[in-house]
């Protein structure tokens, strides 16, 4: 299951269509299967601040994922974590990709939930990115 919370105000998109998004994303792989994760929409302002507190980038992204590492105070191994996205890069990048903003939205989601499952673009050779193809073809997106 995911959550979802909208924090911002400038970009406008159907909350409708993700919240149906999120059953379709959560039982289309096992890794997802009776996970919980939250996703919050951020503005591009806020999304800096946080790229800068927690990576030491002072540039806006379009995502960025914080995995739960459950401990003796909240110890729910089900729960994969938070992602945050930033609305106006979404929309951004729907404009540039040819996509709508739904569509990019929903590449982010899933983009941040194999985050959240380990997975590292950065580091993995190609790894995620397959994964990432793989899924989005069976999601239709």
């Amino acid at each position: 299951m995911l959550d979802i919370v909208n924090l911002q105000r400038k970009v406008k998109f159907d909350l409708e269509a993700l919240k149906r998004f999120r059953s379709d994303a959560m039982i289309s792989d096992e890794m997802f299967v009776g996970k919980t994760a939250a996703v919050a929409f951020v503005s591009d302002d806020r999304m800096k601040q946080l790229n800068e507190l927690f990576r030491g980038k002072k540039t806006t992204t379009d995502v960025l994922s914080f995995p739960h590492e459950p401990d003796e105070f909240d110890p729910d191994k089900n729960n994969l974590g938070d992602i945050v996205i930033s609305a106006e890069q979404a929309q951004k990048q729907a404009e540039e990709n040819g996509l709508t903003l739904e569509g990019e939205i929903k590449q982010l989601i899933l983009h941040g939930l194999l985050h959240l499952c380990g997975y590292d673009h950065e580091t993995d050779n190609g790894e995620m990115n397959s994964r990432e193809l793989e899924l989005r073809e069976n999601l239709g997106i």
